[in-house]
């Protein structure tokens, strides 16, 4: 009455991966759901133009931007307050403290396309004086 202890046996490499599948489907739906609030600044309409997309602002996670809304009111994303209108003089004051602290990076203008282009011009006229070097303009991609 010998008996077979060498039965086979469910080897311990089979790890049951519906769990991590539910995870991963919950942690999906999560950031699909979250991903739209992290747009960058203010919400301006902003004019289309036939340009292709700059692969320098595509790669920057944050990038520098000003924007200005209908209204003719400044925004900076990199203030504390991002959501904080400044004046044209607020904005000529701590533009220099902003070179300061982020150098040469680009800044991107986000102008609203009811805004008078003569606002615009002195927003960048501004950050220029105060030793930004490298402005773009962000337009909204040409719809086909």
């Amino acid at each position: 009455m010998a008996r077979n202890y060498n039965r086979r046996r469910k080897p311990m490499a089979d790890i049951n991966v519906v769990p991590y599948i539910d995870v991963m489907l919950v942690l999906l739906v999560i950031f699909m759901v979250t991903a739209p609030m992290f747009n960058q600044g203010i919400e301006v309409n902003l004019p289309s133009a036939p340009a292709k997309p700059i692969e320098e602002y595509m790669q920057q996670k944050e990038p520098f931007i000003v924007s200005v809304d209908q209204q003719g009111r400044v925004f900076v994303n990199k203030l504390s307050d991002p959501k904080k209108a400044l004046s044209l003089l607020e904005f000529d004051q701590i533009m220099p403290g902003l070179f300061s602290q982020f150098g040469a990076q680009t800044v991107y203008v986000k102008g609203d396309a009811a805004v008078d282009y003569g606002r615009v011009v002195e927003v960048m006229a501004t950050m220029q004086t105060a030793g930004f070097t490298s402005i773009g303009l962000i337009t909204q991609p040409e719809s086909e």
